[in-house]
């Protein structure tokens, strides 16, 4: 189905921090319209393997190609070329919700046919924002530069689940218009209904790959073997 070139690409990455590895030797790709997630126990390499393939953190070895072409780009220069990279509720707490979309270059058209939620919230400091309403507001912020890749580390981290539905399914019609998405995430059962392909991240290393369907049938054993959390008690 995604017969395309890769957006980004990692070949027998190894990365981490000092002389320290995090991750070694592993193979990863994402290729336009689909969403791919990377799940794994806290510690597992999840975020380092991010910070690599956008560009913020330099490999050990191995390579790390971004449209097609190897190299060691800077964050900011891939996020020129169409890289987008959300983390938990980036926002600039001190402006509105109106200015930081300004900021970051994207029309309250473009963010609120994304997220009517924050029609009535545009004059609101993005502070008093909810948590929910936080992460809307950095996920409109990427996704309404209509970006090549999205990153995301942990987008709904701490959210009730009806946010993280929201969150979710704008990635998902998102990457149904053509984006690349890798989902770092610890809601397995959510992040398996909206994804194309599954990596399984152990020790740094990739242990398990395959298609949703191919995971589920031996999820309660890849949540004992492989990720640190089978419960996520949100709040919003």
């Amino acid at each position: 189905m995604h017969d395309t070139e890769p957006l980004a690409e990692a070949r027998a990455l190894t990365a981490g921090y000092g002389s320290r590895p995090v991750v070694r030797d592993l193979d990863l790709e994402v290729r336009p319209g689909e969403v791919v997630a990377l799940l794994g126990a806290n510690g597992a390499g999840k975020t380092t393997t991010l910070r690599a393939l956008s560009g913020d953190l330099a490999p050990m070895g191995g390579e790390v190609r971004w449209l097609g072409e190897p190299g060691r780009a800077p964050l900011h220069r891939r996020a020129r070329e169409g890289l987008a990279f959300v983390g938990e509720r980036a926002v600039f707490t001190r402006l509105d919700t109106a200015e930081n979309l300004r900021v970051g270059r994207v029309t309250t058209e473009q963010a609120l046919a994304l997220f009517p939620e924050l029609g009535k919230r545009l004059k609101t400091g993005a502070g008093m924002l909810s948590g929910g309403e936080q992460q809307m507001l950095s996920l409109a912020r990427a996704l309404g530069r209509a970006p090549r890749l999205l990153l995301a580390d942990e987008l709904s981290l701490g959210l009730a689940p009806l946010v993280v539905d929201r969150l979710l399914r704008a990635v998902r019609e998102a990457a149904d218009r053509g984006l690349g998405a890798l989902l770092v995430e610890q809601h397995v059962h959510k992040v398996l209904g909206i994804a194309d392909r599954v990596y399984v991240l152990h020790r740094g290393r990739v242990t398990l790959t395959g298609t949703p369907k191919d995971l589920r049938a031996d999820l309660d054993a890849i949540e004992s073997s492989y990720l640190a959390q089978k419960t996520i008690h949100a709040t919003d």
